[in-house]
């Protein structure tokens, strides 16, 4: 589907809850959404016959110092399309609903941006550290994570980029 028609598509089925929506590269479309309105979003994007966003491939979180972004990759085999749906979270609250009922593979992505991130996701299943170990303290690909110097008694010193 083209990306103008696939827009007016969205705008139509989703016009009370869009935030902001704009063309990507390589035939994707970026739709931001307030996070209370995520769960119902994808669940029309997917159950939707004409949309059939069907396909998860990703999800990823990311820190912008004064908020987190909680952003999710669909594929519609039916139209041939990307889309892309972005939810920022406030830093002093970073949750959102989990999506692992409605795509089972979103469940180790949302461990993982747990993990590594410290959003927390609602509903979820299983949301246990998946990379870290389980007494591991803090979040280590937040701005404000500070290293630590050892771990059980193991140093942990990293080197600059520069460091010899």
């Amino acid at each position: 589907m083209k990306i103008s028609d696939l827009i007016a598509l969205l705008k139509e089925r989703l016009r009370d809850v869009i935030v902001g929506i704009e063309e990507m590269p390589n035939n994707d479309v970026m739709l931001e959404i307030k996070r209370h309105d995520l769960l119902p979003v994808l669940t029309t994007l997917k159950k939707d016959k004409e949309l059939g966003f069907i396909s998860f491939t990703n999800q990823l979180g990311v820190d912008y110092g004064d908020s987190f972004a909680v952003i999710y990759n669909l594929y519609s085999f039916a139209l041939g399309n990307k889309l892309t749906v972005k939810v920022f979270l406030e830093k002093d609250n970073p949750e959102v609903d989990s999506v692992e009922r409605l795509f089972r593979g979103a469940n180790w992505f949302e461990r993982e941006t747990y993990d590594l991130l410290g959003i927390r996701f609602k509903g979820h299943g299983n949301l246990e550290r998946l990379l870290l170990p389980s007494d591991w303290e803090g979040y280590p690909l937040r701005k404000d994570y500070v290293y630590p110097e050892e771990y059980h008694g193991m140093a942990l010193k990293r080197k600059t980029l520069f460091e010899e």
